[in-house]
């Protein structure tokens, strides 16, 4: 009987291993993209502010062109 029990121990054991190491992998891999989308978008903001840099509006037609405030 103590062998049955020591033997589902083990499982336990081992299966919480097992969770607990994917959770932790799985919340790293969510914080490094998090971290590289907070990156990209500190990026994007600023290469908006660059003058070279053209705003497209969308007019009626469904076209988009250059805004009439432009960056100086």
């Amino acid at each position: 009987m103590s062998a049955i029990l020591l033997r589902i121990l083990i499982y336990v054991l081992v299966f919480a291993a097992i969770w607990f190491g994917v959770r932790r992998i799985w919340s790293d891999w969510q914080n490094k993209f998090r971290a590289d989308d907070a990156a990209r978008h500190q990026r994007d903001l600023k290469e908006r502010e660059r003058p070279d840099v053209i705003d497209l509006k969308q007019g009626k037609d469904g076209v988009f062109r250059p805004g009439d405030d432009e960056k100086r």
